[in-house]
């Protein structure tokens, strides 16, 4: 199973959204508790459910189960730069959530899961990735940005 991984930061929407074309991705799902975002006009679900469908022909899903807390949120900007502890805390949610079998295997599957950082190596969509990764066996992660 091949699962992608973008953040819509420092991202134009042009090249947001050729990286997600050119990926092989069949939708796009989004894992931020908040999908209606200012952090990139095109990233609020309603546009951004439209664009991917008209510009990359994908399907759009939120998925906020694969999201963290507003309280682990909060408490990450709270104490910024506490990664061990943000990690600690959004991994133990998802175990919480059993997002393993929660979360079904086809939506997951040749998808790209979406969340507003740039870089996948302090965003929570990486550990979701991993996370299905270690409980699911067979997934393949690339991340594209």
């Amino acid at each position: 199973m091949k699962v992608f991984t973008i953040g819509f930061t420092k991202k134009s929407a042009r090249r947001f959204f050729e990286i997600i074309r050119k990926s092989g991705a069949k939708r796009v799902v989004d894992v931020r508790l908040n999908n209606v975002s200012q952090l990139a006009g095109f990233a609020k679900k309603d546009d951004l459910s439209y664009f991917l469908k008209e510009i990359c022909g994908l399907d759009y899903i939120h998925l906020p189960e694969l999201a963290p807390t507003q309280d682990i949120l909060e408490e990450f900007k709270k104490k910024p730069g506490d990664w061990a502890l943000y990690e600690n805390r959004f991994l133990t949610l998802m175990k919480q959530r059993h997002v393993e079998e929660t979360v079904s295997k086809e939506i997951i599957a040749d998808s790209c899961l979406l969340c507003s950082e740039d870089k996948p190596h302090f965003c929570h969509r990486r550990l979701v990735a991993e996370y299905l990764k270690q409980q699911w066996g067979d997934v393949d992660i690339a991340h594209l940005g």
